[in-house]
């Protein structure tokens, strides 16, 4: 297996120096460590459909890290239908500084994350089982974020509640959704629209960034 292990770190390395990420041998290796216990996991638990460990570090790991330059100034984020934890685990290794919120409602999703959480030394991570549209919190986030959740109109009626003042949502989507953005609640703004790439993946990415309208 370690064989397989370098394999997969020399993968992720290759990967992190394309989207020129300024992460360190440390992070590489807790980001591995996650890897490693999501495939554990997930042959118990079935929390991805992606068995292939290699296909893990570009659909997942590097998928998620491909946005996260767009969290680089946010101070304390919410993963949203975080599931396995992606983007929400990549974010939390990148960014030691930044506090990081998941919620899920599978219970079994938010034990592994726990887990993680715990095995993986993290500090900056929280852990909500249940909807989010039922989630109260003592701050509100200045950046919430969700990966593959749900439209943006639901995205944005459910935990639009709690968004900061100046916050924004960043949904993480696969092609362009243009017609996702014409429904968007009234009140809500989309301030711009990034395509990402990722490496080793030829499939179409986007960031969609929502804003509330100043009243």
């Amino acid at each position: 297996m370690s064989g397989d292990i370098s394999a997969l770190r020399n993968m992720l390395i290759n990967g992190v120096q394309e989207l020129h990420l300024p992460l360190s041998d440390a992070q590489i290796d807790k980001m591995i460590a996650y890897l490693l216990l999501l495939s554990k996991w997930n042959s118990v638990y079935n929390l991805t459909a992606i068995r292939d460990p290699k296909e893990m570090v570009k659909q997942h790991l590097l998928d998620s890290l491909s946005a996260a330059p767009a969290f680089k100034d946010a101070k304390n984020v919410l993963d949203v239908g975080a599931g396995g934890g992606l983007p929400g685990m990549m974010l939390a290794i990148a960014y030691p500084d930044t506090r990081i919120s998941m919620i899920d409602t599978v219970s079994k999703k938010t034990a592994f994350l726990t887990q993680a959480k715990t095995e993986l030394g993290l500090s900056n991570v929280t852990v909500y089982t249940g909807r989010v549209e039922s989630l109260q919190v003592k701050e509100q986030f200045d950046v919430i974020t969700s990966r593959a959740f749900s439209e943006l109109c639901n995205f944005i009626n459910w935990s639009g509640h709690l968004l900061a003042d100046g916050g924004q949502f960043i949904a993480m989507k696969g092609v362009a959704p243009a017609q996702e953005i014409e429904r968007l609640p009234e009140g809500w703004l989309v301030t711009g629209v990034q395509a990402l790439s990722v490496p080793g993946l030829q499939a179409e990415r986007h960031l969609v960034f929502v804003k509330k309208i100043a009243v």
